[in-house]
């Protein structure tokens, strides 16, 4: 069950809206197929370790990191070629939360005279697709903040500079990050600022395509900026208030850029984190990482919607002026304050490296 989670690991990122899922046939104590769900989310795990193991997979046993599908789709159901396959046994390590599946495929397999066993390593199952659990349990997806700063909480000096405040084991790091995602989130301010690409810059992604995702309530990049240079070839959406001038927003559409309409906060008078990613999660995705700008961090912090927070910190010191990594959101009492549980640390290079869980 260790190697079919390490499967479904690889393919994180490129599998939404389907979940990331590996499948290891054993039979006479060797492995006779292995699959992990395919870019776009088919082929399946389970046909993938199928199709490889051919003749083989007849009385073998199945390791599953979640349960396989039941439903009819664009694809066949997984139960049903597992049955089709005459595999003898099948171990799952947790449940499908998608209710056009959640149980059923294990009883489809019982009443096919399949030995069935489910949560080996069930805690681990669930933690990898998270993503895909929150997109079906509260239709968003998970949502990953990244944050490189000083040691003093700073991601530029007064005057702006940033690059680089980390090193570049943590810039590597980053990137891994961003290939294990969905989806790259950050506002407006960081785009008009940094001019990022946004992209996967790491050898053999080099055709990686994660959807570029800016909050851009008042359409303020400028057409010059890359990432609408190159909008044309790689997926960018821009989420924009329901009132934006639509000729200048047709412009953006003709450059290939994919426009999400969304109503102002009545209170606020702003996007609201919450509408946004209900927005991402009814697109299919399921895996979010946020890289800033400190406005848009703030406010996805102050909304309850940050479910892991991930800091690289340098030993440097940038002092009060430095620009911080979150703007104010209004935090009065220390009882308000969003809270996290470290979930690991390790040394980066020259950096630290922090990965906090969000506190229930």
């Amino acid at each position: 069950m260790s190697a079919a989670l390490a499967l479904a690991r690889r393919a994180l990122g490129t599998t939404w809206p389907n979940p990331a899922v590996g499948c290891i046939l054993t039979r006479d104590a060797r492995v006779v197929g292995r699959g992990w769900t395919q870019p776009g989310g088919r082929p399946h795990a389970e046909t993938e370790a199928l199709r490889r193991a051919g003749e083989a997979a007849r009385g073998a046993t199945a390791f599953v990191s979640l349960e396989p599908c039941s439903h009819h789709g664009k694809t066949p159901p997984c139960a049903e070629a597992l049955i089709e396959a005459g595999v003898a046994r099948v171990v799952t390590a947790a449940v499908d939360p998608d209710p056009r599946v959640s149980g059923r495929g294990l009883e489809m397999l019982r009443a096919a005279g399949i030995a069935v066993d489910f949560g080996l390593l069930g805690e681990e199952a669930t933690r990898l697709n998270a993503g895909f659990f929150l997109k079906v349990r509260d239709a968003r997806p998970l949502v990953t903040l990244k944050i490189a700063t000083s040691l003093d909480g700073r991601i530029a000096t007064h005057r702006g500079e940033s690059r680089w405040i980390t090193g570049e084991a943590s810039r590597i790091r980053a990137h891994a990050m961003r290939a294990a995602h969905d989806a790259i989130l950050v506002g407006s301010g960081t785009v008009i600022a940094d001019d990022p690409m946004l992209d996967v810059r790491l050898p053999g992604y080099e055709t990686a395509r994660r959807v570029r995702i800016v909050v851009d309530g008042r359409l303020r990049v400028p057409l010059t900026a890359r990432i609408v240079r190159t909008a044309s070839d790689h997926p960018t959406w821009f989420v924009v208030r329901s009132d934006v001038d639509p000729a200048r927003a047709k412009v953006l559409a003709d450059c290939g850029i994919e426009l999400i309409y969304l109503p102002v906060d009545a209170e606020t008078g702003q996007l609201s984190p919450d509408g946004v990613l209900k927005a991402l999660g009814a697109r299919g995705l399921t895996r979010v990482l946020l890289e800033g700008g400190a406005r848009l961090s703030g406010a996805f912090l102050r909304a309850g919607l940050i479910d892991r927070l991930v800091r690289f910190s340098a030993g440097i010191a940038l002092g009060g002026d430095g620009i911080p990594a979150l703007a104010a959101f209004g935090v009065d009492r220390l009882a308000d304050a969003p809270r996290f549980s470290l979930l690991e640390s390790s040394i980066c290079g020259e950096d630290a490296l922090e990965t906090w869980g969000r506190c229930p």
